[in-house]
């Protein structure tokens, strides 16, 4: 994946449109974690503030502010006498939320196929077909669209709302990841192990959903571990 900067100019960026008073923090905030989040801001790339200011027609104040909170995220780094950088991705951040997925969204798969209603089943059959359509036509952010969609469709589906939640708070931490991670290849080979989960579960066969959904998260995990080794420069440890 092309990882450099879209440079100072952040066209990336637009004004905000008016509102009410009240938000503008809010909203800054939201457009620069897009940023960070979709890799337009690079890993490790010190952020422009006055650049920002006037991408999106706002003072300093709300973007200090924003910042400060995405820092609290661990998303941006501020650094004393230096400025503010979007951060390195911590690895051992990443490993740990994908333990979690493993665990949670295996046990939801097995789950799916002891339980999920017909209609859901149709649904995922219809996301993987307009996945097919995006790895055809090597349209990425479709895909990952797509992929998180099949994913919470699972989870929606048995009306585990908890259980969203911590699989939702798990995967903010890996989005940079996915996006890293993705590639035609990489989506392909997605969309074959979504495939399999959903084989699985229409064949109402537990022990083999939960297989197939630990071995996608495994094989994300061993591309995840060799890109940190190939690009330790957009890692810390």
């Amino acid at each position: 994946m092309n990882m450099m900067s879209k440079g100072s100019a952040y066209g990336f960026l637009s004004p905000l449109a008016r509102e009410r008073r009240g938000r503008t923090t809010e909203r800054v905030e939201q457009a620069l974690r897009d940023a960070i989040v979709t890799l337009a801001i690079a890993p490790g790339e010190f952020i422009d503030k006055a650049t920002v200011c006037a991408r999106l027609g706002v003072s300093r104040f709300p973007v200090s502010e924003a910042l400060g909170r995405l820092a609290d995220e661990g998303l941006v780094e501020i650094l004393p006498q230096r400025g503010t950088r979007a951060a390195r991705i911590r690895l051992p951040d990443v490993v740990e939320a994908m333990l979690i997925r493993r665990a949670l969204e295996g046990l939801v798969t097995e789950t799916a196929a002891e339980r999920l209603p017909e209609p859901a089943l149709d649904g995922l059959a219809r996301n993987l077909a307009a996945q097919e359509a995006t790895v055809a036509n090597r349209d990425r952010s479709g895909f990952h669209a797509l992929d998180l969609a099949f994913h919470e469709a699972l989870v929606q589906g048995l009306g585990l709302a908890r259980i969203a939640a911590v699989i939702e708070s798990a995967r903010a931490s890996v989005d940079r990841v996915r996006r890293l991670l993705s590639s035609p290849r990489r989506n392909a080979v997605t969309l074959a192990e979504h495939r399999r989960i959903l084989a699985a579960i229409a064949a109402r066969d537990p022990a083999a959903a939960r297989q197939a959904m630990e071995a996608h998260l495994d094989a994300v995990m061993a591309e995840l571990e060799q890109l940190s080794v190939e690009r330790p420069d957009i890692f810390t440890r």
